[in-house]
């Protein structure tokens, strides 16, 4: 069975910074081989247990943001997780857990606030990200928010789940720059 140390020890050491915003598909199978039943598990609520420490969420937070994306790339169930991991997240953060994390295990923690499609929560996430250490991540939540108040959706996610695109937002995504 797979641990949260397993979880931090792949996402943190294993990998190398720049795979975590790359579409592979070698690292996509390879994710899916390892980690399928432990994604299964998150999304049933099963590693409850790890909520119990800061590592610990940050790890199932991981499972269910960035491993969903991984496992099911281009497919609804992509996103599938994200209302849970925002709920963890939040809890996280409301426990105090995010401040026991590094910057970079923060940044992570936070991600849920980022892949929402909600406005209320983006303000949130503007907040945590002007933490110190986030510089970057702080622009690039800036970038996300601006999406957000635009179309109060991500277009980009459009075509994956079968929702109409408006012509607003065909013409953005035909912008250079506009695909994260």
């Amino acid at each position: 069975m797979t641990t949260a140390a397993d979880i931090i020890d792949f996402w943190f050491h294993e990998l190398q910074p720049q795979q975590w915003w790359l579409k592979d598909e070698k690292l996509d199978h390879m994710i899916s081989q390892r980690f399928l039943p432990c994604l299964q598990q998150a999304s049933q609520c099963e590693l409850f247990g790890w909520r119990n420490s800061a590592q610990g969420r940050l790890a199932e937070i991981i499972v269910l943001d960035q491993f969903s994306r991984n496992i099911y790339r281009d497919k609804p169930q992509a996103f599938a997780s994200d209302p849970l991991a925002l709920a963890l997240a939040q809890e996280a953060v409301a426990l105090g857990y995010d401040l026991e994390l590094n910057p970079t295990q923060r940044s992570f923690l936070y991600l849920p606030y980022m892949h929402s499609e909600s406005a209320a929560i983006h303000k949130t996430a503007v907040t945590l990200y002007q933490a110190p250490g986030l510089e970057d991540n702080y622009a690039f939540e800036l970038k996300h928010k601006a999406i957000i108040d635009r179309f109060g959706r991500y277009p980009h996610r459009n075509k994956i789940l079968g929702r109409q695109s408006t012509a607003a937002e065909i013409e953005f995504l035909a912008q250079p720059g506009s695909s994260f």
